[in-house]
């Protein structure tokens, strides 16, 4: 009987083991899908801004508008209908789920307020600057936005006493030595204006982010991450496109200015396909990155989600590149070289890498 049962437990762990090691790579699978997305998300929003009445906007400037709107009405324009559409998926997904009572429930909460935070530093601030900068600097901003989780462990030492020790000392050294690399080659043959002050605002983009994540990850902890991201969608839209938007029309001169580019791109049919899909590609990768975080770990997903600053550089240059036909979307070796050494910094910062090795070891075993 005791070797019946010695058996049965020896099978038992086995099991456990075995789902547990399932568990954890379908997380893993999650976290790198975020990041796939996310490139992707990039790569089709910029699309969209070269569609329609975008292309005239941004073309020899037909339209005659004011150098601020082209720099940046335009981009917040962009990022707002692409949290617009994010957030109408996001709540069609709560309706689907029958979680949408729960998303109203949970807004006027703690954790609801903490996400509004979240979602305010991260749409309007840090997702208006990334778009500013892509198009100022095109996807050469991509990987050095994504400093954002060496920016979000310094903060987290910062604002939550949080553990900075120095294996994650070195993955910040890591990749500010990585986006340094990748900076560097928007200067070679001489740079525009342009291009060094789209890489300042990646850089602002990434501290918003890195805010955001500290604020976000602080949430999410006490709330649904389903329900989470869905107050983190539709009020980074509101706020997008009531808000922001309106702020810039009248730096630029009138809210009207504003309103009549909003309508003109909503309305523009060949350009919206592209946005309607950004949009779902944008709520498929915060979906997918808290999915993972819960299942592998908050720090390995995160590195995971980091890929993206491989993937968006990619992504860009086969769209709008090679099926879009547009020139100025090819890096450098140097600066794909710079994309996956950033990959690494991300994943020391959140884990000590030696571990993933330790972990298969012992799955063998």
């Amino acid at each position: 009987m005791n070797a019946v049962s010695k058996v049965a437990s020896l099978e038992a762990t086995a099991a456990k083991k075995k789902l547990s090691s399932n568990f954890f790579k379908k997380g893993v699978s999650l976290a790198l899908f975020s990041g796939l997305a996310y490139g992707l998300y990039t790569a089709s929003l910029t699309m969209g801004m070269t569609k329609g009445v975008w292309a005239d906007w941004y073309g020899d400037n037909t339209a005659g508008l004011s150098a601020f709107v082209v720099a940046y009405l335009l981009a917040a324009i962009g990022n707002a209908i692409n949290d617009t559409c994010s957030a109408i998926w996001a709540l069609l997904y709560s309706g689907v789920k029958g979680k949408f009572k729960d998303f109203v429930r949970c807004i006027n909460t703690k954790p609801g307020r903490i996400m509004i935070l979240a979602a305010l530093i991260g749409g309007p601030v840090a997702g208006t600057a990334y778009v500013i900068a892509i198009q100022m600097a095109g996807s050469i901003v991509v990987p050095i936005s994504a400093l954002c989780p060496a920016i979000a462990a310094i903060l987290g030492k910062v604002l939550y006493k949080q553990e900075l020790n120095k294996r994650m000392a070195l993955g910040i050294g890591v990749c500010v030595f990585a986006s340094f690399l990748i900076g560097s080659t928007g200067f070679s043959g001489g740079a525009s204006a342009g291009t060094f002050v789209g890489i300042l605002i990646a850089i602002i983009a990434a501290l918003g982010w890195g805010f955001e994540g500290c604020v976000a990850g602080y949430g999410s902890a006490m709330i649904d991450p389903e329900i989470g991201i869905c107050i983190r969608q539709v009020i980074s839209g509101i706020a997008n496109l009531f808000i922001l938007v309106p702020i810039f029309g009248m730096m630029a001169g009138g809210i009207n200015i504003s309103t009549d580019l909003v309508i003109q791109a909503f309305t523009s049919t060949s350009a919206m396909p592209w946005f309607v899909l950004s949009g779902l590609l944008s709520f498929i990768t915060f979906m997918t990155w808290y999915a993972g975080n819960s299942m592998c770990g908050a720090g390995l997903g995160t590195a995971c989600n980091g890929t993206y600053s491989f993937f968006g550089p990619l992504f860009c240059l086969l769209l709008l590149g090679v099926y879009g036909g547009m020139d100025g979307w090819a890096l450098p070796p140097v600066a794909w070289i710079g994309a996956l050494i950033m990959m690494f910094g991300i994943l020391t910062i959140s884990m000590n890498p030696l571990d993933l090795l330790k972990r298969k070891k012992t799955e063998v075993e």
